[in-house]
């Protein structure tokens, strides 16, 4: 099961930066001039969590294996990109793709690195980007709208349906509103069938100066308000320190850290909040070959939980044996949360928790 969120923002933000720091690699060239990532990189990162060295630990595991999240990086978009100026229709196309957007915004001066609209204003920014999202959607639904309509006058119940949605996300469109804005919960899966760029969730990065990493800046203050109003997620990193960061072993990365006063590098947390950001949460498998930890979306049944660790579990689900991380540590592992009375055996309804430590039961 692969989730991705695609990195995008304006040239020159730090996009290419942020990536080669997320990945601890140079696949992503990051040079000062528009358009330097014309295919999009893709790079898979562990998702840190401390709860698999405790488990770990207690298992006596020979092993660790994290779970990951796929970033791409994609190529700056400047205004027109829904008109095709730039890189745009190959930018709208890779973001398409995406499960996930993280906007790197710039809320940093430095006089030797140009910016496309001259001067440094990330909420203009963020504007342009989602201006030229909601463009592109609103193109695509006008495309698509009247011959939906022609099929429904004529009955077609599949099409009265999609004009039922279509109809008020062109009108948010046309307000200037997300498509987001315009769709119910229960619309939602029909919604994501129409690949609209403007019904993902996104994520704001503010790529700040190093002396800012730990406390922001009037810029981030100002992304911050931003996403609030949004209902969106925003965090505060320095892609420079992080790039630097991502070299260190764990001892010099935590003492470079701390002397910044920073707890965690910038990237742990966009991390984190890409998985949040998806709607992901993370159940573990212990064992003396390794513990491990499987991501699956809120709400996921036991069967299809296990299936994400292989197809027989799910077709031949029995039943999981299960035992929240907080009493699998405070038991001591599988047999004090036993004796304990935690361990508990659910059945094929059981929605997995973040946290859960499974062994699948199945019969294939």
């Amino acid at each position: 099961m692969g989730f991705n969120c695609g990195i995008v923002g304006l040239p020159n933000v730090g996009k290419s930066t942020l990536f080669n720091a997320l990945t601890a690699t140079a696949a992503a060239q990051a040079a000062n001039y528009p358009f330097c990532t014309i295919e999009p990189n893709v790079g898979r990162v562990a998702v840190p969590d401390p709860r698999l060295s405790a488990l770990a630990r207690i298992g006596k595991s020979q092993k660790i294996v994290p779970t990951s999240l796929e970033f791409v990086d994609i190529a700056g978009l400047v205004r027109g990109a829904s008109r095709g100026e730039g890189l745009g229709n190959q930018f709208l196309a890779n973001i398409r793709e995406t499960d996930a957007i993280v906007h790197v915004l710039r809320c940093f001066e430095d006089s030797d690195i140009t910016h496309v609209e001259g001067s440094i204003d990330p909420i203009r920014d963020a504007e342009t980007v989602a201006t030229e999202l909601m463009l592109a959607d609103l193109d695509s639904l006008e495309k698509r709208l009247p011959a939906a309509q022609k099929k429904a006058k004529g009955g077609d119940k599949e099409s009265i349906a999609q004009v039922a949605l279509m109809e008020p996300i062109i009108a948010a469109l046309i307000e200037g509103k997300p498509a987001r804005t315009a769709i119910a919960p229960a619309d939602a899966e029909a919604a994501r069938r129409l690949q609209l760029l403007t019904t993902k969730p996104v994520l704001y990065v503010c790529n700040v100066a190093e002396a800012d990493a730990a406390t922001g800046n009037p810029y981030s203050a100002r992304v911050a308000e931003l996403a609030k109003s949004e209902g969106a997620a925003h965090v505060i990193v320095s892609a420079a320190i992080e790039a630097e960061v991502s070299q260190l072993d764990t001892e010099e990365r935590r003492e470079f850290l701390a002397d910044l006063g920073l707890a965690d590098s910038g990237l742990d947390r966009v991390i984190r909040a890409g998985h949040q950001l998806l709607g992901l949460i993370t159940y573990f498998t212990v064992g003396p070959k390794e513990t491990r930890a499987w991501t699956i979306t809120q709400g996921t049944r036991a069967p299809a939980a296990a299936g994400v660790i292989h197809g027989d579990f799910e077709r031949g689900f029995i039943a999981c044996e299960t035992i929240a991380y907080e009493d699998y540590i405070t038991g001591g592992g599988e047999a004090g949360a036993r004796e304990a009375g935690k361990l508990r055996i659910e059945g094929k309804e059981y929605v997995v928790k973040d946290g859960d430590v499974l062994l699948f039961r199945f019969n294939v």
